[in-house]
């Protein structure tokens, strides 16, 4: 299984990760070339080697007219929106935040993003990545400032220098194709943002909502570590967060910062494999109980959450505080969709209250095939792993050959393994 690792103890941007990410990549140059190809004329992606603290990584610029998006634009910070700042900001990326600037004020809604990346010539999927990451950054400013998501003004992420980092990453976590993503605890940085709202603390307060669920920490460094765009790209691709898993490395891409620290400023990204036997995968349980439910209305909500994604859900008979019987409900989701399904528990059952655990599952590598028979076609799903083979008849079809024969679902399954 091929596995990546990224290394966020200084925190991630958009810039990083795509220079961390051109280094995993043999003909990086023609990737480079490639990339050129899609942006609007006067916009170059540049990769240049350099060193910080002894470490020899790549730094990404992206030139909009020959310029770096910084001396393009100015220096005067009349922000609309908080992660739109480069005052104090750890990376000193400016192309990942917004800047006042006389000749080319780009006031872009989502709807103008979204239709900037629909006309690249990239593949579909690559589109949809990027609008989805874009979705995720707008959501967090509309909840921050109390807008329409339709009505934000993307003064930097519209800004067709950032719409290349995000897109750049895309095509190379398209080129990369790991089976899963692994990221350590997210360095967020300390201290405060300026923007027109005034003074934030960091993370700024859209970088801070996207990183929700997310572990994070800050330590001495002092600075914005994790900016927005950074947040929403992990966010997207990040299957779970924690230690390294257990790998065999295979290339290692070090993305460099544009400032500099006692520490090294940069994202590293690890790509190696797994043993296929290794089929853990880390899940999050909410529990709830409720004692004022009828089974009617129970049974409505596990079907509701199993249709919205959950990948168990379930009660169990509890008695409750005063000696009352009621019931615990254990649903098991993606980490990815904590957020979405604690909405969905609150909206479908009585509960105040919604406990949570992270779990680590040993899993079976699953299929689903189909079989004819004398009796129609069934669908026949199979597991495997740690030297265990199963099979088991899809119900459904089990049924219809029961219900035509006249016969239980046990004679059923009898007669299909009898051919």
């Amino acid at each position: 299984m091929k596995v990546m690792y990224i290394d966020c103890g200084m925190g991630a941007a958009g810039d990083m990760l795509t220079a961390a990410l051109l280094e995993l990549i043999p003909d990086r140059e023609d990737l480079v070339r490639e990339l050129n190809g899609i942006w609007r004329d006067g916009v170059e992606t540049v990769a240049k080697s350099a060193k910080r603290c002894g470490i020899r990584g790549t730094l990404v610029d992206v030139l909009v007219d020959g310029r770096a998006e910084g001396e393009a634009h100015g220096h005067e910070h009349e922000h609309e929106h908080e992660h739109e700042h480069d005052h104090e900001h750890g990376h000193e990326h400016s192309h990942e935040h917004g800047h006042s600037h006389d000749h080319d004020h780009v006031h872009a809604v989502l709807s103008d993003v979204m239709s900037t990346i629909q006309g690249m010539n990239i593949p579909e999927n690559v589109k949809r990545d990027a609008g989805e990451i874009y979705r995720i950054i707008a959501d967090a400013e509309s909840r921050v400032h109390g807008e329409p998501v339709g009505e934000i003004h993307f003064h930097e992420v519209g800004m067709y220098d950032a719409i290349a980092d995000v897109v750049s990453v895309c095509l190379l976590m398209d080129r990369i194709k790991p089976d899963r993503v692994v990221a350590s605890p997210v360095n967020t940085g300390s201290g405060t943002v300026y923007c027109a709202h005034g003074v934030m603390p960091v993370p700024a307060p859209a970088a801070a909502l996207i990183l929700t669920g997310i572990p994070v920490y800050n330590d001495e460094i002092k600075g914005e570590l994790c900016t927005p765009t950074g947040a929403a790209l992990l966010k997207y691709y990040v299957n779970e967060f924690g230690n390294m898993p257990l790998m065999r490395t295979e290339r290692t891409g070090y993305g460099l910062g544009h400032k500099d620290f006692p520490r090294a400023n940069c994202v590293r990204v690890m790509l190696g494999e797994t043993e296929e036997a290794d089929k853990t995968d880390r899940v999050t349980g909410l529990s709830c109980n409720v004692d004022d439910m009828t089974g009617e209305e129970l049974g409505y909500a596990i079907d509701r959450l199993m249709e919205k994604g959950a990948k168990e859900a379930y009660v169990v008979p509890v008695v409750m505080k005063k000696s009352r019987p009621g019931y615990e409900l254990n649903v098991l989701c993606d980490t990815s969709d904590r957020e979405m399904m604690v909405g969905e528990i609150f909206r479908l059952t009585s509960t105040i209250g919604i406990r949570e655990t992270l779990y680590s599952r040993y899993v079976m590598d699953r299929t689903t095939g189909e079989m004819y028979t004398s009796y129609g076609r069934v669908r026949v799903k199979e597991s495997s792993g740690y030297g265990v083979t199963r099979r088991k008849f899809e119900y459904d079809d089990l049924k219809a050959i029961a219900d035509k024969e006249g016969i239980g679902i046990g004679q059923a399954r009898q007669m299909i393994d009898r051919g």
